[in-house]
């Protein structure tokens, strides 16, 4: 298991420097930059070519492209972001707050979709074709056909005709109010965690009903033990692995991919910073988003590979 490990981490280097080299070139592929994001787009001050050049060369964007990668590398390994072409602010500093509210809403999501999956999925399937069963495929079909961001606009639009509440527009970390901060973050929360848990519970549902048909469940019934003991016991950790794989994807997509649904609950997380920083050609806050979110994809797949040892002993790594 420990090669195993190792041989993972090291196989992350290589797939990180392709990411790098393709969000490099592509974001320079694109017709524009920063400075005529800046000031043509905004009818500025400069009015020659060579004061654009000027800037261009404050920014470093007059130097040949192996030169830019080559510095943004240097900086990559010492884990040093580097300022925003936009607004000279250490990328770091840009992306740590919104980072822990992407972060927050993910891990909030993603568990209430855990905990809405797996058990209507074990009952769906131990419930098969009864009232309990429809129940649930039609739960989670309306999940799947209802977007996360008009649900998020009809909890809105509830609360404040019903309740004549809204909650707070402005972000408050967990650690200075608990209480505020959860009042903001449950709703798409719950928004986008209902959304995915309906992608869970089908999941759930099928692998469930796989496993209860197999031989050895057959055979642990025909002993007489319970019921809750088979599930436990002897099922769900066979059932849960594709279901894990789902969830723990879905999971690291959230980190920056809710951008509609930030925008209904005035969320300003990453996913309003990737369209701000493409918006505007910020190259290096654009890179760094994107290195961002592929090291976190690489980690949870990681963590889920190790994860599937422990849930089915069959499964050896050497």
């Amino acid at each position: 298991m420990a090669r195993y490990i190792l041989k993972r981490l090291l196989a992350m280097i290589p797939t990180l420097l392709g990411v790098a080299i393709l969000i490099f070139l592509l974001l320079r592929v694109v017709p524009g930059d920063v400075v005529e994001a800046r000031y043509l787009g905004q009818g500025s001050q400069f009015q020659s070519q060579d004061l654009m050049n000027q800037e261009r060369a404050k920014l470093g964007l007059d130097q040949p492209l192996w030169k830019q990668f080559t510095s943004w590398m240097a900086g990559l390994a010492r884990l040093d972001f580097g300022l925003s072409m936009w607004t000279g602010a250490p990328i770091t500093e840009e992306i740590k707050l919104r980072f822990a509210l992407s972060l927050q809403l993910a891990l909030m999501a993603s568990t209430i979709a855990t905990l809405l999956a797996i058990p209507l999925g074990i009952l769906a399937a131990v419930k098969q074709d009864t009232w309990i069963d429809y129940a649930v495929r039609v739960f989670s079909i309306a999940g799947l056909a209802t977007p996360s961001f008009w649900l998020g606009i009809l909890m809105i639009l509830v609360m404040l005709t019903v309740f004549k509440w809204i909650p707070p527009m402005v972000f408050t970390p967990f650690w200075v109010n608990p209480w505020e901060n959860l009042a903001q973050l449950i709703w798409p929360a719950l928004a986008v965690g209902y959304r995915y848990s309906a992608v869970g519970t089908r999941m759930m549902r099928s692998a469930m009903l796989e496993v209860l048909r197999e031989d050895y469940i057959r055979t642990a019934r025909a002993k007489g033990l319970w019921l809750k003991l088979i599930l436990s016991r002897h099922a769900l950790k066979n059932a849960i692995l594709p279901v894990l794989t789902v969830i723990s994807l879905e999971f690291a997509f959230l980190l920056g991919g809710l951008v509609v649904t930030e925008q209904v609950f005035n969320l300003n997380g990453l996913g309003m910073l990737f369209v701000e920083a493409i918006a505007r050609r910020d190259y290096t806050l654009t890179q760094a988003l994107v290195m961002l979110v592929a090291t976190f994809f690489l980690i949870v797949n990681f963590v889920v590979d190790i994860a599937y040892a422990w849930l089915d002993p069959r499964i050896r790594y050497r």
